[in-house]
């Protein structure tokens, strides 16, 4: 399975649990054996809020068995590179700073410039002196490009990451 694939059957598997628990899912990566979930809820996330979602997906991820061999589960806060990732998040975070990346195929792969929210299916950033319509499905990984005052309006608590390895039945 492609890695954007990967991370949105991921987030579709693990959103309706960890939404009625009081996290919201900010991003899921999937990097080289590694599958980091970003979530942050009202107040900010403690490290006993990673052990709680570490504990509340691994039985989902287990049932399900997206992904074939070992790897590692990270659950953290989003941090100060703070990932984007659904289209509502690129709306939401317009006038911020950000580095988006496309997908291999287009002439120009990074932009880094200021969000201008979302028209339709594209995403809308200002970069370069202009303005550039970006088709949100050709987005491979974006985040924001925050200083430390931006961070600490946005942030309600310190970044928190735990660390849990699971194993899928194929090693067994």
């Amino acid at each position: 399975m492609h890695p954007l694939e990967l991370q949105k059957h991921v987030r579709n598997l693990i959103e309706p649990t960890l939404s009625r628990m009081g996290f919201d899912v900010v991003a899921v990566e999937w990097r080289g054996g590694i599958l980091k979930l970003s979530v942050d809820k009202d107040g900010g996330v403690s490290m006993q809020d990673c052990v709680t979602v570490t504990h509340s997906v691994s039985p989902l991820l287990d049932e399900d068995d997206p992904i074939a061999g070992r790897y590692r589960l990270e659950v953290g806060s989003p941090g100060i590179d703070r990932p984007v990732q659904r289209q509502e998040d690129f709306q939401k975070f317009s006038g911020y700073r950000a580095k988006v990346r496309l997908v291999e195929g287009y002439p120009r792969r990074r932009y880094t410039g200021t969000l201008k929210g979302v028209d339709g299916d594209d995403v809308l950033v200002e970069a370069d002196g202009a303005e550039h319509r970006l088709m949100f499905d050709s987005i491979e990984r974006a985040e924001l490009v925050l200083d430390l005052d931006e961070y600490q309006r946005l942030a309600s608590g310190p970044p928190s990451t735990a660390v849990a390895e699971e194993t899928s039945d194929d090693d067994l």
